[in-house]
Formats: structure tokens, sequence, C-alpha cells
């Protein structure tokens, strides 16, 4: 068969049904085999939107997510998607095409070298130079991506490999004698673990992201009320706890619960499970957890006392060691930690001051969580959307907030919101926006029109890059500067310019009943909610404090 065929038989034998991209010269070999493939194609309307989109299919799915571009400007235009799938650790394979092999180098039309530009973005990447290492190259990437600590792997496919015949056989198992990742805990590390549980009269647990790709949600729920252990976690963790349970205590960090804040910088031992101390969790170094005793569990080492000390650092996946431990220690009580946590959180709940003629972007997000009863997949942009839709959205179930956490990435939350839709067409899925961020990846609105795929949008407008206009007000003496977007578009007749229902909200009163039409909708749905314009997100630790000095706790009602 052809390279290109072996491309396409590859992808089949790893399970792939679906893959978003944008076509272009050199993967037009590729695309031809597409073309009488099995395999579905989503075509974005940017190649950015199909490097998000492959994110948020693997998020919610578990699986790999597959996205493919041309060489040059399509696969350069990859890249911020890659990077954001990389800060988070999500699986998904990018397949580029790259100009003939005796063109490579010369500065030839659409050549980009693109396995330079990544290799610090990406888990591994390929050049690939005959057509007979393609089996190869496709096992060992999907491997790679979806092992161990998960990430993007890219397969650079110069068009004249494509096109080159080779005999097919597909691997069976793969050998890379420098790629081992430890998955079994060590038997005494854990010991110790188990040990430190018992002792400790105030322990939390900080859960991250690992939490979610390890599966490890049941492990985690099981040690947490056997041993009576509050759960913190981090804005990737979200939903891999109960968000109704009585242990948990919410996100942590910049914008956490003041509970978790107070927990963590109180309690006598963190067990970190699948994070990776963040500055936006820790706030300054050194006044993080100062009283406790660290466990880190995490299956890369290279994360274990990178940012903090630990004690007992434990090398393995999350819910092999957290079943190693359930295994192992015995049932305990609190001593009145809990009780002190109830204090806390009765003393400072996360609140806003009531609609009074405006709409509090809080607000539309708990008639959110109220009208699908926390059951949705969430999605969000990046900035104060981003931040509302942790704290005020309920996740009780793993692989239900879809968030670009390490990168930051404005643009992200709509196209994710693609991919969460066609890995699970059986969900509701949300997109919560900025009037911001939405702008960045709009055009994906062709996307869902052309599949009618039903994805709701709801975008928090208040006419301003949110977090940065949050910034300026309280800490650059509200200097107020290229920050004001209100002379924007009419994102409803966008909406319907796309053959999109379009809603715009703008009083209290017709939150509720605006959202119920939109949720009932059968299709995309685009609602522009104006929101008050100035509000800001609460609490908030400063740049440069510790955790537990938050402002904005006073609150209101």
């Amino acid at each position: 068969m052809t390279g290109a065929e072996a491309v396409i038989e590859s992808l089949k034998r790893e399970g792939v049904d679906v893959i978003f991209g944008y076509p272009g010269g050199a993967v037009l070999p590729i695309y031809d085999v597409l073309y009488r493939a099995e395999i579905r194609h989503i075509l974005t309307r940017h190649e950015q939107g199909a490097a998000h989109a492959a994110d948020g299919y693997a998020r919610v799915t578990g699986k790999v997510g597959v996205c493919i571009a041309t060489s040059g400007p399509g696969a350069t235009n990859l890249v911020t998607g890659l990077a954001n799938a990389y800060m988070d650790s999500i699986p998904v394979v990018a397949l580029t095409g790259q100009v003939s092999t005796t063109l490579v180098g010369r500065d030839s039309f659409q050549e980009a070298d693109i396995t330079g530009i990544t290799m610090p973005i990406t888990k591994h990447n390929y050049l690939v130079k005959q057509a007979s290492d393609i089996p190869r190259v496709m096992k060992e990437a999907f491997h790679i991506a979806r092992t161990g600590r998960p990430g993007p792997v890219l397969v650079d496919l110069p068009k004249d490999i494509t096109t080159h015949e080779l005999d097919f056989s597909y691997p069976e198992t793969v050998d890379l004698p420098g790629y081992k990742p430890t998955y079994e805990g060590n038997y005494r590390q854990v010991k110790l673990a188990v040990e430190a549980i018992s002792e400790a009269q105030r322990p939390v647990f900080y859960a991250g992201g690992g939490v979610i790709s390890s599966g490890a949600f049941d492990e985690l729920l099981t040690l947490a009320e056997k041993c009576r252990i509050p759960v913190t976690t981090t804005l990737m963790g979200m939903g891999c706890f109960p968000g109704t349970h009585p242990l948990y205590l919410g996100m942590l960090g910049m914008h956490g619960t003041a509970y978790a804040n107070y927990a963590v910088t109180h309690c006598d031992l963190l067990i970190a499970l699948g994070a990776r101390f963040d500055d936006r969790v820790t706030g300054v170094i050194e006044k993080f957890a100062p009283k406790a005793k660290i466990i880190h569990i995490d299956i890369d080492p290279a994360e274990i006392g990178k940012n903090v000390r630990v004690d007992i650092p434990i090398v393995g996946d999350v819910r092999s060691v957290l079943a190693s431990i359930n295994q192992q220690i015995e049932p305990r009580e609190d001593g009145g930690w809990l009780e002190e946590i109830e204090r806390w959180k009765t003393a400072y709940p996360l609140q806003y001051e009531a609609c009074n003629g405006t709409v509090k972007p809080q607000y539309v997000v708990e008639q959110l969580c109220e009208l699908t009863g926390g059951d949705a997949i969430i999605t969000t942009e990046v900035g104060q959307n981003q931040m509302w839709a942790a704290q005020f959205y309920t996740f009780t179930k793993p692989r239900s907030f879809v968030s670009s956490g390490g990168l930051g990435t404005m643009g992200y939350g709509f196209p994710a919101a693609v991919g969460a839709q066609v890995g699970r067409p059986d969900k509701l899925v949300i997109a919560v926006s900025g009037d911001g961020s939405f702008q960045m990846n709009i055009q994906e609105l062709g996307t869902v029109a052309a599949y009618n795929l039903p994805v709701k949008v709801v975008i928090l407008n208040n006419g301003y890059l949110g977090m940065v206009r949050q910034w300026q007000e309280l800490f650059f003496h509200r200097r107020y500067y290229q920050v004001d977007m209100a002379v924007g578009p009419d994102f409803a007749k966008v909406a319907e310019a796309y053959g999109i229902k379009g809603m715009t909200i703008r009083d209290y009163q017709h939150v509720r009943s605006g959202l119920e039409e939109a949720l009932a909708h059968p299709g995309p749905v685009v609602v522009n909610v104006m929101v008050d314009r100035e509000e800001n997100v609460f609490p908030m630790v400063p740049a440069g404090k510790a955790i537990d000095d938050m402002i904005g706790l006073e609150g209101g009602s």
C-alpha cells in the first residue's frame, strides 16, 4: 500500500474513529485515502480549532485525540493547540504534511521545520523519512501519547513519503528502551504514606488532573471517606471528586475558595495526587502549606520536588498507588479537623452581590447548574468566565469540566466544545465564554453549523477583556488601557448569519427563561448575556502573596 494508506490503516488499528483537520497540498494524498475510509473527518474552520477540538475530544472520552494539518502555515497553526495539550497532559496525535524529502531544508513553498518548532511543546515528535517507517512510527506515537504522563505527539509526513509504496505490517508491541513509565508505587514509600496518613491530625488531599487521566475517582473517594480527609482540587482536577460531597473543599489557589486555601495553609499533611504545584495554586512558595509534611504521588518523576520540597515521594500511577494505600490503611477519625473546616465554610462561602438592575455572571453560571442538574459537559474560555464556571458550577463527575489550565489559552473553549460534542454526542455540552475569548475562534460557528453539533454557547459579555481589566483596577489604579471591547459584534446576529439560533439576554428577569429556551433547542445556540461590566472574580490572591492572603472576602448576599 502507499504511505498515505498506511497512515490511515494505522489509525484504524489504533481505534481512531474521528479526525479533526484542515486539508492542504502536502496532505492531499492522505485526504484522498480518507475520502474512501470509514474514519469520520470533522472539517474545522482553522487549524488551531482542529488542535483544540482534538484536545477537547480526548478530555471527555479518555481516548487519544487526532488532528491533521498541511505543511507550513497549516502546521504552525497547530502550535498553540499542541502547547495547550502539552501543559495540561492531554493525549493528542497531530499529523502534519511536509514538503517532499528532496525539498526539505531549501525554504520551499509552505515549508516549516515543524519538528524543530514543536520539540519543546510535544512529548515526542517524528519526521518520517521513509514509507516503511510509518507503521512503527504511528504505533509508537499513540503509545507515547496515551501512556505514562499523557501528552501530544506530532508526526511530520513529507508528501512523497505518503505516495511511496511499502509492505504494510503493523507492529503488535513497541520497543522504546528509554521510555519505561513506572506504574506501581515503591512498596516502602507506600508504607511510609500509610503511616503518615494514619498519624496526621489535619490532612488534606490536593488532587490534580492526574487523578482524572489515571481514572482514580473511585479510589480517591474510597480513601477520603475511609480516613475522613477533605479534598481540594486544581482547575484541572475539577470533577475528580464529587462537588456535592461534604468532604469537598472546592478549588484552591489564586481564585480558589477561602476554606480550601485556609485548609492547605493549616494542614499538617498534604497529599498531592497527580498535581504539579503550579504557581497559580501555591502563591509564594515559601508560605505554601508551611506546617505540612508533603506526600507527592505522580507518574512523572520530573515533577516531584520540582517546585516544593517533598517528604514522601511516590512515583507511579495515581490509581494504582491509591489502591495500594486503600488495601493497607485503617479508618481514622478526624479529631475536630473537619469541624474547623466547616467553620471556615460558614464564615467564607463563595458569594456575590445580588442582581440589582444588572446581570451578575455568577448568577448565570448558577442557573446553568440548576437547569442541568450539574449533568453537563462544561468547556470554558480563559479569564473571568473560566473562574466563575469553576466556582459556581457544581461538578460531580470526571471528564465534565474542560478548560485550558497551564497555558491559559483564550480561544480554547469553543473549539474544545466541538471536540467534546463529537466525542460525547449523548451529552449536553455548554461552552461558557467571554466576549474577548469567543472572538478568537468565532469561525468555528461554521463547524457546529455544518455538522449540526448541538453545542450551547453562553457568552458572559461584559464588553471588556475582563480579567485584564480586573488587574488594572486592583493593581494599576484603574488605568484601563486596551481592554475595552464594548465595540464588538452582535453575537446573536453573527450566529444567525451562520444559520444558528442566536439569543441576547439583557436583564436579570430573563436569564432563567432564556437559558431554558436555549437548552431546550435541539441544535446549536449562541446566548449573548450582557453582564455587569465591572464585576470581579473573588476571592483573589494577589501576585506574590501566600494563598491565605486573599482579597474580596467581605462579599455580599
